[in-house]
């Protein structure tokens, strides 16, 4: 593993984990971060084994090694989950709630969850609504291995850049359709739809697969503007549209879904990129390398797929405890942070048995 990017890894589920635990608005910016970080690790790992492999050799060590690294976990915790919802539902224990994630569930299964979350149909559980990243990497992974095989290399710098403006392409396109036709089957939230299907994040996976083969210009630099370049921006147009910016303060001025402003179709463009930046720093000049190897940093990367997995269960849980039982007695703020604390040790504890039995 490239030094520093286990600690990145970490970094990005810490954001994650920040937003479910309501501490950090701009904590969604993490899945992004994952995307950019996934189009970089696997367009470098599929471009090695091409030259290397012949295609028959390519395509089942290549599927086969996903096989084995995603689908226990994410199978296990699908077959958990619906057994403690059947067994919760028994009790009459939040019977809606638990409705709710089993019949999410099949969609999940078969890895359209992200289709399903864009849906009018879609109902918010954070027993399972997570998953609809995992879907969009899964597609990611069908279809990328294909075209990095098909693409010689003299024109991989061409599919890296269509990727990337694919994805600000299809924002334009799907918002000038919107306006025309509403597409009512869609959520009624623009945003919120774009937010999950895959194509949305072309340019964040783009990104990611530029930075295996080619050169950014003055990096340190570009992090510097883009580090005070992005906030600005962010606040200038929660002003501009809202006539606030201190209303997503721990936003950043990057709202979840960002949707307003038209944040929805610039703004993953600005992010990806800042994080693609970023990344190609870590690995080709090793900034903030030092920090990021930091043990507990480098430990939580290693298990951060499990801990993204079972994280927003165990806060859903650690909260009904927290609050059915002891709430009366706690503000909220109180309740939060014991929320909090809890909800984390108890995810680590049970990523770590995941990693090492799974």
């Amino acid at each position: 593993m490239i030094p520093g990017l286990d600690g990145l890894r970490a970094i990005a589920f810490l954001l994650v984990f920040a937003i479910h635990t309501d501490y950090l608005n701009c904590g969604w910016v993490g899945v992004q971060l994952f995307f950019v970080l996934s189009g970089f690790l696997i367009t470098g790992i599929l471009l090695d084994m091409k030259e290397y492999l012949p295609k028959k050799e390519y395509y089942a060590k290549f599927y086969g090694r996903r096989f084995l690294r995603i689908f226990p976990l994410y199978y296990f915790y699908l077959l958990l989950m619906t057994d403690i919802s059947n067994w919760l539902k028994s009790l009459a224990y939040r019977p809606q709630k638990m409705q709710t994630f089993l019949d999410q569930a099949p969609y999940a299964a078969i890895y359209v969850y992200n289709f399903f979350y864009a849906s009018a149909s879609f109902e918010h559980t954070p027993l399972l609504e997570h998953f609809w990243s995992l879907s969009v990497e899964e597609q990611f992974y069908i279809f990328w291995p294909l075209l990095i095989m098909l693409t010689p290399k003299k024109h991989l710098k061409k599919l890296f850049i269509g990727a990337i403006l694919g994805g600000l392409g299809f924002r334009i396109l799907y918002t000038v359709v919107y306006k025309i036709y509403p597409m009512p089957f869609f959520h009624e939230n623009m945003a919120i739809a774009l937010y999950a299907l895959p194509f949305t994040h072309l340019d964040a996976f783009g990104f990611g697969a530029f930075l295996t083969r080619y050169e950014f210009k003055k990096p340190k630099l570009q992090l510097a503007i883009l580090a005070v370049l992005t906030p600005l921006l962010g606040f200038g147009t929660r002003y501009l549209t809202t006539g606030s910016w201190t209303d997503t303060l721990s936003g950043l001025g990057y709202p979840f879904a960002m949707p307003k402003g038209g944040q929805y179709i610039w703004g993953y463009t600005i992010l990806n990129y800042l994080f693609a930046v970023l990344i190609y720093l870590i690995i080709r000049e090793k900034l903030f390398v030092r920090f990021l190897e930091h043990p507990w940093l480098r430990y939580l990367g290693k298990i951060s797929y499990g801990l993204y997995v079972y994280h927003f269960a165990v806060i859903w849980f650690a909260g009904r405890v927290i609050f059915d039982l002891v709430g009366g007695n706690l503000t909220y703020a109180q309740g939060v942070f014991i929320q909090t604390i809890i909800s984390f040790i108890i995810t680590v504890l049970i990523a770590s048995a995941s990693y090492y039995f799974l």
